[in-house]
């Protein structure tokens, strides 16, 4: 249930804390006061979209925060999908800047708005007066159809194995239109793949075959600056080493004049050791580099081969021909052997087929049991609130196996409300044989019986008694009355009948003392509460025959 409401800079409202009851909670005010000011704010919170033109001070951000009491609603699962940290008393809060970036969180952790959505629709459920609208969507009333089934676990079920099947039927008709591409090709991506083969490509075999083919056409200049390099450290009479052997001997004569120079002559020892195997390597490399046409010849034509295949292809490297030799491969499989993946794929499916025409089968079976009962409920309540002339019929209709789709996200199932305000009157699609005021009773009606049928901590109705006047009035208080037994219901209305229901009376008003309009709201005492019945009986200046009968609606309850 929502326990607390705090609302800082939104349109009208500066700072603004409203704590509620578990029960019945009237909020009544004159138009405009800002009734829809704070629904419009709750929304906020319960993931809807947001403006910074609507903020009270435009160089503020707004802040919405609400407080619920989750503990017995069975929501541990949700906040563990989610990541999020449990808590009995669960506070929603909603912060929107000047620049209109908006951030949320739940119990302090940052959640996007998607997450949000999902959490406020366990919470809560408004029902605005336009919300009548949905009542002839096939889709409303299926869910009202499912609600009173309370089969979820298997709903969801079905749902999820369906959603797998679609996901496999679009894989199917992939593999079957890649397959027929294949075939067709197949002559074509036969040859690519053969002409790659037989190149018997190497992925780095590119490099080393340019980097010999450079040194193969440089070999006599390689060679001769080689054999010029050995002879000035190794051969000549004056060659390097030559040179360094003959210092290593004048330092090793003055070695006993002074103990610096032993190591002076060791390091140079070791230098003339170094030398030698620099030239003994040079030697090495000189004898083993000529020149080999042959070999260069080779190596061209190696290379032009692998060139013009990458020209051919429009590759840069061996690497991409051989990715390109695996995806063709790939393919010429496919084309071969696609046809079994195919057929796997069609036995599996035709098993989740069946699996699901089962749990279709089950769904609509509970369906057909529930309906009977809400059928009954309904008018039951209808009866109460002044409508006992009323008819509902809801028909199911079955789709068959001729069907263009047998099974969709719901299952096999068509459902339609048909209905009659009146005796004698033919049933109809609700909205055209219905009034405003009827609607809103029948809407009523539904969503106590949806209620009464779901885990749901809170409902709100935002005028949702237009069109009703006197003892439906009162009715209609009743059954919300009779609702909050359950849970938590909030209503704002202008009809004194239903604002006498109910354990709390908040009244919303215009603050205009100030240079500045606020929207306030304060709970109303008994004494208070009086007064505003009477004022919505008979208008600002109540007589004693007003007062009188605001006691006597409230000494209903009190």
């Amino acid at each position: 249930m929502l326990q607390k409401l705090s609302i800082n800079n939104y349109a009208l409202i500066d700072n603004l804390e409203i704590s509620f009851d578990s029960g019945l909670n009237i909020l009544t005010g004159e138009t405009g006061a800002g009734k829809s000011i704070i629904l419009g704010a709750l929304s906020l919170i319960l993931g809807q979209r947001a403006e910074s033109r609507y903020f009270f001070n435009q160089q503020k951000k707004c802040v919405i925060e609400g407080t619920f009491k989750i503990g017995a609603f069975h929501l541990k699962q949700f906040f563990e999908e989610n990541d999020l940290d449990y808590e009995a008393e669960t506070v929603l809060r909603r912060e929107i800047s000047a620049d209109g970036k908006s951030r949320a969180f739940v119990n302090d952790t940052p959640v996007n708005l998607t997450s949000l959505k999902a959490l406020s629709e366990k919470l809560i459920d408004i029902h605005s007066q336009h919300a009548t609208q949905e009542i002839n969507d096939p889709e409303f009333q299926l869910l009202i159809v499912d609600a009173v089934a309370k089969h979820d676990d298997l709903l969801n079920n079905y749902r999820s194995k369906f959603r797998s099947y679609k996901k496999a039927t679009g894989k199917l008709q992939q593999l079957i239109q890649e397959s027929d591409k294949a075939k067709a090709d197949l002559d074509y991506f036969q040859f690519q793949f053969d002409e790659l083969e037989k190149a018997n490509l190497v992925a780095d075999e590119q490099e080393q075959l340019e980097q010999e083919l450079f040194t193969l056409n440089n070999a006599e200049e390689i060679k001769s600056n080689l054999t010029a390099a050995y002879y000035l450290m190794h051969e000549g009479e004056a060659s390097a080493i030559i040179q360094l052997r003959e210092a290593g001997h004048q330092l090793l004569a003055l070695e006993k004049f002074n103990p610096e120079i032993t190591e002076l002559y060791q390091r140079l020892n070791s230098a003339v050791i170094e030398l030698k195997d620099i030239a003994a390597e040079i030697e090495i490399i000189e004898q083993r580099t000529h020149v080999d046409e042959a070999r260069a010849n080779e190596i061209n034509d190696r290379l032009s081969l692998i060139y013009n295949l990458q020209k051919k292809h429009r590759l840069n490297s061996n690497t991409e021909l051989l990715e390109l030799q695996n995806n063709l491969s790939d393919k010429i499989q496919q084309a071969v052997f696609g046809d079994e993946a195919i057929e796997k794929l069609r036995k599996q499916l035709d098993a989740d087929r069946k699996e699901l025409e089962t749990l279709a089968e089950e769904l609509s079976e509970n369906r057909k049991k529930t309906i009977p009962v809400i059928e009954t409920s309904v008018l039951q309540s209808l009866a109460e609130m002044g409508m006992s002339n009323a008819s509902l019929k809801i028909e199911q209709v079955v789709r068959k196996n001729d069907a263009v789709e047998l099974l969709n996200k719901n299952g096999i199932d068509d459902i339609q409300f048909l209905f009659s305000a009146n005796k004698g009157h033919a049933l109809a699609e609700m909205s055209k044989v219905a009034s405003g005021g009827e609607l809103s009773r029948l809407m009523l009606a539904i969503k106590s019986l949806i209620a009464q049928n779901t885990a749901l901590p809170t409902i709100i109705f935002d005028e949702i008694d237009t069109g009703v006047s006197g003892e439906v009035a009162n009715k209609v208080g009743q059954i919300m009355e009779k609702l909050a037994d359950n849970l938590q219901v909030i209503t704002i209305t202008h009809l004194p009948q239903i604002a006498s229901k109910g354990s709390s009376h908040y009244f919303v008003y215009k603050d205009d003392e100030s240079a500045t309009t606020y929207t306030r709201i304060k709970q109303l005492d008994k004494q208070e509460r009086v007064l505003e019945i009477a004022k919505m009986l008979s208008g600002d200046k109540p007589g004693e025959s007003a007062m009188e009968n605001a006691r006597e609606l409230l000494n209903q309850e009190i």
